[in-house]
C-alpha cells in the first residue's frame, strides 16, 4: 500500500488492481507498414532508410520517448510535458531514494480512483528510465537510427540484441498496452521487430 498512500498525497489515488491488457478503438490505432510494402524499392539503401523511417514511428511515439529522455527526466502524456512530480532518473534510472519510480508504478498498470484528473497509471516490473544510451527524445530520425546501430552509443549492443530487445521485451511491449488514457504506439510490437530485422537484413542503412 506504500504506492498507493504516497501517490494519493500527490494528488490522486488509485484502485489496487491491475487493469486488463487495454485496446484502443480500431479507429484510433495507428497502423505500422510490413516489411512487403516496401519491397518494391529496388536500391537497397533506400529500402533500408524506408524500414527505419518506418519502425521510427514508434521510437518518436509518446509512449516511447517519455521513458527516453536526453535531461534524463522522464515526461508525460502525448504533448512530452514534464512529470509530476519531478523526476531525476539518477544513475540507476529508476528514480531518487525516497521517490524511486515503483513508488507510483507498480508492477503493472493501474486504474485511478474515478474523478482523477489522469485514467490509469503505467506499470510493469522494471518500470524505469531507459538508459543514458538510449536517450533521444528531440533527436532526428537519422541520429536515432545511428545511435541505435553504434556500439559505442548503444550499450555495446549488436543489431542482433537491438532487434530482440526491440522485437521481444516485456517492457518495450508495454507501449502497446498502456493503460487507459493513453493512446498506444503505432502497430503492434510484432510488426515492430519484423521492420527492424527487415532494416538490419538490408544494411541497417541511416536516413541522413
Amino acid at each position: 500500500m506504500r504506492g498507493y498512500l504516497v501517490c494519493l498525497a500527490l494528488g490522486f489515488a488509485i484502485v489496487v488492481t491491475a487493469s486488463p491488457r487495454d485496446t484502443a478503438p480500431a479507429s484510433t490505432v495507428a497502423t505500422l507498414k510490413s516489411p512487403a510494402d516496401f519491397a518494391g524499392i529496388a536500391d537497397r539503401d533506400a529500402r533500408s532508410i524506408a524500414l527505419f523511417t518506418e519502425a521510427a514511428k514508434v521510437l518518436q511515439d509518446p509512449r516511447c520517448l517519455n521513458c527516453h529522455p536526453v535531461t534524463r527526466s522522464p515526461t508525460q502524456g502525448d504533448d512530452l510535458h514534464a512529470h509530476v512530480p519531478p523526476i531525476d532518473a539518477t544513475a540507476g534510472d529508476h528514480g531518487p531514494p525516497g521517490l524511486a519510480c515503483n513508488t507510483c508504478h507498480q508492477s503493472a498498470n493501474v486504474i485511478t480512483h474515478t474523478g482523477s484528473s489522469i485514467a490509469s497509471i503505467p506499470g510493469h516490473p522494471l518500470w524505469g528510465l531507459a538508459p543514458v544510451a538510449f536517450a533521444w527524445q528531440g533527436k532526428s530520425i537519422g541520429d536515432i537510427c545511428t545511435q541505435v546501430k553504434d556500439p559505442k552509443r548503444n550499450g555495446n549492443r549488436s543489431l542482433e540484441k537491438i532487434h530482440e530487445h526491440m522485437a521481444k521485451d516485456d517492457l518495450v511491449g508495454w507501449a502497446w498496452h498502456p493503460g487507459p488514457g493513453r493512446k498506444p504506439a503505432p502497430g503492434t510490437q510484432e510488426r515492430f521487430g519484423e521492420l527492424i530485422a527487415a532494416w538490419i537484413d538490408t544494411g541497417a542503412a541511416c536516413p541522413k
